[in-house]
């Protein structure tokens, strides 16, 4: 079981699965359909989803199907796919689409660097991995330089780099300059990209755009837990460094990029540079611990070591959300901490009532939470006054009720109930998992990608239970079977409100997409019932 997959929450607060359950949200309440239905009613129409165009292969739908080409493609047989996966053709697509390779692991980012071709006698070097792409690709995002599109910065995130593809075996690093290699596989590329005349893109090699973002990195940190003496995440004399499994991602209206750092604690270990490493409530809360070192950095670089004094708050300055502008290569990137320290799969930015900015984010483990932040006023008079929308504003966790209403539960310390646990705001923002458990958010089956529709709807994918209590019952039927759910909801005064209204969009169950209440192919979207008090339709 992954790591993911094993809940670190200790609280009592109620599962959402019990919140399904007294809902009455069973069997009897499911239709079923495809997940065409899904991507028909998430975009508005199909209609729309032909217009963004898209390369097609050679069995390419015509006639009545052709508005819906990007939809109604060809299926991927199991049959097919276990053909395929046994033979080494990777992907496995459609037959209705082609694809191109696009800045694979060890591509340079400027001239003089030898890329990467798969030999495993000539594996790149620490030094030359930082003009390179990484591994583990992931969340990304595009920002054109032209209004045809056609050359552009592309943001992409490096979530993992396994000590098998580094070193060609599966074993731990034998070296600092090991270390480095692995270290510097992760993060984050920026990399400016060109479409030629027959359609295909490659780099824009020696780009004063292009850069490597990796576990070295100088960072800053903005908002209310600041880098300076008395914060949680300071240590003295030391410059803090890097961004780590880089999951998913958003972008900011303003023309930023975000990166989400998710599972940190696997970088830790107890290593050699300190005394004997105790594990404290809050380190388990984050699930950090002595033996989640899958990558062995800390037998070589004291960052790491979770029993070193020099670095004894090296892991707090991880699980953040990050800031880089990608088209000014000069700054560092900056960790933005009133979007609060969890294990974030990403973070999906929305303009609400006023102009306020408003980012929904998950937190992906087994039993934890949804969360909002909500700036504290426009978002342009904001940066006009050199202020950052994402270092002033709110943070709530999400409580879901069983009348289909829900609350925003905020993160203050002006709660009594969080003065009662901790010292400052800085403190809330450092364990916002611990804050979340105190004010009684409920906890999920690992939340991960949000999205906010065009008529105001929110959406989050729930992965699985973890195994916890309730799991697998008529009301959450795929919790066992680990294919997870997405979950809707609308909030009040378009987005920047304390309630909200929501209903279950789809299960997931083996090959198929499964309903809950009226799913219906529509080229509107779900609109939920005014005030709290009137369970969603599901309309």
């Amino acid at each position: 079981m992954e790591k993911e997959d094993i809940s670190s929450n200790p609280s009592k607060n109620r599962h959402f699965n019990e919140v399904l359950e007294s809902a009455g949200m069973s069997r009897r309440m499911i239709l079923k359909g495809s997940l065409a239905v899904a991507a028909t009613t998430f975009f508005g129409s199909s209609a729309a989803l032909a217009a963004k165009g898209g390369k097609k292969g050679p069995n390419g739908s015509v006639g009545q199907d052709k508005q819906n080409d990007l939809v109604n493609f060809k299926e991927v047989s199991l049959e097919q796919f276990a053909t395929d996966v046994n033979s080494g053709r990777l992907p496995v697509i459609s037959d209705d689409y082609t694809y191109d390779v696009l800045i694979p692991w060890g591509t340079p980012l400027k001239s003089g660097i030898t890329p990467y071709t798969g030999d495993p006698n000539t594996r790149p070097t620490a030094a030359e991995q930082e003009h390179m792409i990484g591994l583990g690709h992931d969340g990304m995002h595009f920002f054109p330089l032209n209004t045809a599109g056609t050359r552009g910065i592309l943001c992409i995130n490096h979530e993992y780099g396994t000590n098998f593809h580094v070193f060609g075996e599966e074993r731990l690093p034998d070296s600092l300059e090991e270390v480095r290699r692995s270290q510097h596989v992760h993060g984050v590329a920026v990399v400016e990209i060109a479409q030629d005349s027959d359609g295909k893109w490659d780099v824009v090699l020696d780009s004063p755009y292009n850069r490597r973002i990796t576990a070295n990195t100088e960072m800053d940190f903005s908002g209310p837990v600041p880098f300076a003496p008395g914060s949680p995440i300071y240590d003295d004399g030391v410059v803090p460094k890097g961004t780590l499994n880089n999951c998913a991602n958003g972008h900011t209206p303003w023309g930023t990029y975000l990166t989400c750092e998710e599972n940190f604690d696997g970088y830790f270990g107890d290593g050699p540079f300190g005394g004997a490493w105790v594990q404290t409530p809050a380190d388990a809360r984050y699930s950090v611990s002595d033996d989640r070192a899958r990558y062995g950095w800390c037998d070589f670089d004291e960052r790491f070591d979770l029993s070193s004094l020099t670095y004894a708050n090296e892991n707090k300055r991880f699980g953040w959300v990050v800031e880089i502008d990608p088209k000014n290569p000069g700054a560092n990137p900056v960790k933005r901490t009133a979007l609060g320290r969890i294990k974030h799969e990403g973070i999906a930015l929305t303009v609400g009532r006023g102009g306020r900015v408003v980012g929904y984010m998950g937190d992906d483990q087994a039993g934890d939470y949804i969360y909002k932040f909500v700036s504290d006023r426009n978002w342009k008079s904001m940066r006009a006054q050199g202020m950052s929308p994402l270092d002033h504003g709110k943070l709530y966790a999400a409580r879901f009720n069983d009348d289909g209403s829900g609350d925003w539960l905020e993160l203050t310390i002006d709660n009594p109930v969080l003065a009662a646990q901790f010292n400052s705001q800085a403190e809330v923002l450092t364990y916002a998992r611990i804050a979340a458990d105190l004010v009684g958010a409920t906890p999920m089956n690992r939340p991960e990608w949000t999205s906010v529709a065009p008529n105001g709807d929110v959406y989050c994918t729930l992965t699985n239970s973890g195994g916890v209590a309730l799991a697998g019952n008529a009301a959450n039927p795929v919790a066992t079977q680990g294919d997870g759910h997405i979950i809707r909801w609308r909030d009040s005064k378009q987005h920047t409100g304390t309630t909200f209204n929501w209903d279950i969009f789809v299960i997931a169950h083996t090959t198929r997409s499964v309903f809950l209440q009226e799913a219906r192919v529509l080229p509107q979207l779900w609109r939920p019932p005014h005030g709290r008090d009137r369970r969603p339709t599901g309309r």
